[in-house]
């Protein structure tokens, strides 16, 4: 079972949040529905600007704790480096 760690953006360098899951497109569609109650609900949080998948959940948790760790800039590299425009990726992710 894949697993995947994600970044949500409000909006181009906006708000980030940082998650992993089993699912990234369930997930994302969570919070998009403002079902995630907390941070990205108070904050708006709910467009995937970068996802990355790892074969075991442990991988994928302790890359995630690692990327908490990053500097924002960091971060907004990673995202920049593979998404220039801050595109949502949910929507070509989602599509049967």
């Amino acid at each position: 079972m894949p697993y995947f760690v994600y970044i949500l953006a409000s909006r181009r360098h906006g708000t980030l949040y940082v998650g992993v899951t089993n699912d990234v497109v369930r997930r994302t569609a969570e919070h998009k529905a403002k079902e995630a109650r907390g941070f990205t609900k108070r904050y708006g949080v709910d467009r995937l600007v970068w996802w990355l998948e790892f074969g075991q959940v442990d991988e994928a948790i302790a890359f995630e704790k690692k990327l908490k760790r990053w500097r924002r800039e960091w971060k907004i590299n990673l995202i920049e480096r593979e998404n220039p425009d801050w595109s949502d990726l949910y929507p070509a992710l989602a599509a049967p």
